[in-house]
């Protein structure tokens, strides 16, 4: 373990930030400053980046709840609630300056829309919700599994897209081994949800799996 007392007074987030300005520190760095301090057992660069790599900077993104952030990323009701506060102002200054919203309607378009999604280092189910046109407007992780496992049901996709009034859905999940062969729990579940989909008149427009390489519609 490493301290930030123990890093180059020019290597310090802090004073990095103070010197060389924002756009000199890398996420971990500007999330370390957020953070404050470490624990016995990490030092604050170290959770920062646990964080992110396991992840994902999308992910840490999509939390509301302290309890959430407390449980998932291992940290105090402290920390977690300065990790919120710091991902909420960040997203109401990027609502209120862009009003634009991508069209997915193609597996490469989705693939691009999620970018990072591929290198999570944790399988996540997430929840793409269009309008009639195709267009996003609401962006939800469903759920996040361990190395090779993902836990999803359809009742969990569907909510927001009656929360949000969405009139149809796109699921993308990922697989951090690299491979694009749909499971058959993977199968199971692309079935489910279209039938769902088509008793609550919310079709399942595509179910697209991710790697960090490509990407495959399993639909």
């Amino acid at each position: 373990m490493y301290r930030i007392r123990d890093l180059a007074p020019e290597n310090k987030p802090r004073e990095k930030l103070s010197a060389e300005g924002t756009r000199s520190l890398e996420l971990s760095e500007l999330l370390a400053i957020v953070l404050g301090t470490g624990t016995q057992k990490e030092g604050v660069l170290e959770i920062s980046r646990r964080i992110l790599r396991e992840y994902g900077t999308r992910a840490v993104c999509a939390y509301t709840s302290v309890e959430a952030v407390k449980t998932d990323f291992q940290i105090s009701h402290v920390k977690a609630c300065q990790v919120l506060a710091a991902v909420e102002i960040g997203r109401r200054l990027f609502a209120s300056q862009s009003h634009s919203y991508p069209t997915l309607n193609t597996p490469e378009n989705v693939a691009a829309y999620v970018g990072e999604m591929g290198t999570y280092r944790k399988e996540y189910v997430r929840g793409l919700y269009l309008n009639t046109r195709n267009v996003l407007i609401h962006d939800e992780i469903i759920s996040i599994g361990s190395l090779d496992t993902s836990i999803a049901h359809p009742r969990e996709i569907f909510y927001p897209a009656i929360e949000h009034a969405a009139a149809a859905v796109i699921v993308v999940h990922n697989h951090p081994s690299g491979s694009l062969s749909a499971s058959t729990a993977d199968r199971d579940l692309t079935d489910r949800l279209k039938s769902s989909g088509e008793l609550l008149q919310i079709p399942l427009l595509d179910h697209v799996l991710v790697t960090s390489e490509s990407f495959k519609s399993i639909l």
